[in-house]
């Protein structure tokens, strides 16, 4: 296991509708970023797809990221076939052999079934490919996503485990991680905090750095071993917004350095 970082660690940075910096972080400074920090893994997301990034642009950071060392992993959204298609042979591009998606869009949850199917009918150009599909759990319940890869039982095939994205369905981080743990290929290290409102009426969940909220890190990495899981760790973070985005931000490389200094306690590379 390999301790990494990506574009979700840096999601203020990087800006969103809504929350726009005067200058965004760009895909090159990630890589810097990761340099400095001492990291290996840099796991580029949808907020910062390197498809979209012009060709000579791309030369650029794929020639930086050989000559740092860096090992890259794409990330997008959707099942669709032939969108996958393209994204495989773009992964290959870039030298990496993992492919990071969600198996929903626009909010659209497929069934068991019909992941299965997807899934089926792209499995052959990841095999050829050595690409390895890592789809995180976010919407789709741990139960129908495992189902799915057990009916079509492939080493190309797998999960981006996600440490609290699944509270949304709402299932809890160890019962998702115990369900998906043999599958998994990429952990995101996401660690948070659930408090109670001041009414008593609902509940409050915000990010921390790593080591510092409720997730219980070495016993997941405890799991994933005894499973057996081969995976890289990318650090991702949730900091709740500041008095204003330049302070956001702040908080959020604070929080980047001191998680990637917890795990490094942890993940002995």
């Amino acid at each position: 296991m390999k301790l990494g970082i990506g574009t979700y660690t840096y999601m203020w940075s990087i800006g969103f509708p809504g929350a726009e910096p005067e200058t965004p972080m760009r895909a090159l400074d990630l890589l810097e970023k990761a340099v400095k920090m001492g990291v290996k893994v840099v796991q580029f997301g949808p907020n910062l797809p390197l498809f979209e990034i012009p060709p000579a642009a791309l030369g650029e950071l794929l020639s930086f990221s050989r000559q740092m060392g860096l090992e890259l992993e794409i990330g997008t959204r959707g099942v669709e076939t032939t969108h996958l298609r393209r994204l495989i042979d773009f992964t290959l591009r870039c030298g990496a052999s993992l492919l990071r998606t969600v198996p929903e869009v626009d909010g659209r949850v497929p069934s068991s079934g019909e992941l299965t199917e997807l899934l089926r009918a792209i499995e052959p150009e990841l095999r050829q490919a050595g690409v390895r599909l890592a789809m995180e759990n976010s919407l789709m319940p741990a139960s129908a996503m495992s189902e799915a890869l057990r009916e079509c039982d492939s080493e190309y095939l797998g999960i981006t485990l996600d440490t609290v994205n699944s509270l949304a369905v709402p299932e809890g981080t160890e019962e998702v991680a115990a369900a998906l743990a043999r599958w998994t290929c990429c952990l995101h290290v996401k660690d948070f905090q659930v408090t109670r409102e001041w009414h008593m009426m609902g509940f409050r969940v915000e990010g921390r750095p790593a080591g510092q909220g409720q997730l219980n890190v070495p016993r997941l990495l405890e799991l994933l071993n005894s499973a057996g899981a081969k995976c890289n760790a990318i650090l991702e973070l949730w900091p709740p917004p500041q008095a204003s985005l330049g302070e956001t931000i702040a908080l959020e490389h604070q929080w980047a350095e001191e998680s990637v200094t917890y795990l490094r306690t942890l993940i002995k590379e």
